[in-house]
């Protein structure tokens, strides 16, 4: 079973800079941010060894969110080695997702 770890804005780079890497920038008062926890850990569980997904949450890191001009949650940021290459703002189904990781794994 694979886990979503929070990370903060100070260990964003370090936890982002290697693979594909989703992070969920998300706060516990967002209905869709709730929406699309329990989609991202089933991604997690069936591709962890593909991607890893990391969530952040905006209320107490605003430095890396401000940084990447995130104005709404749930927003996933995807990065490869290091670079964003796709960005996904709101609630989306899992097969959407899918389909946006499919590109870079």
């Amino acid at each position: 079973m694979a886990d979503i770890k929070a990370i903060t804005d100070a260990t964003f780079e370090e936890e982002t800079k290697e693979g594909v890497v989703l992070t969920d920038f998300w706060a516990a008062w967002c209905g869709p941010c709730r929406m699309v926890a329990p989609v991202l850990e089933e991604i997690a569980n069936e591709r962890g060894d593909q991607l890893k997904i990391v969530k952040m949450d905006v209320d107490e890191n605003q430095e890396v969110p401000s940084q990447f001009g995130i104005m709404s949650i749930p927003t996933l940021l995807v990065k490869k080695d290091g670079e964003v290459v796709d960005t996904i703002i709101g609630y989306r189904p899992k097969e959407e997702l899918d389909e946006v990781i499919n590109k870079y794994v």
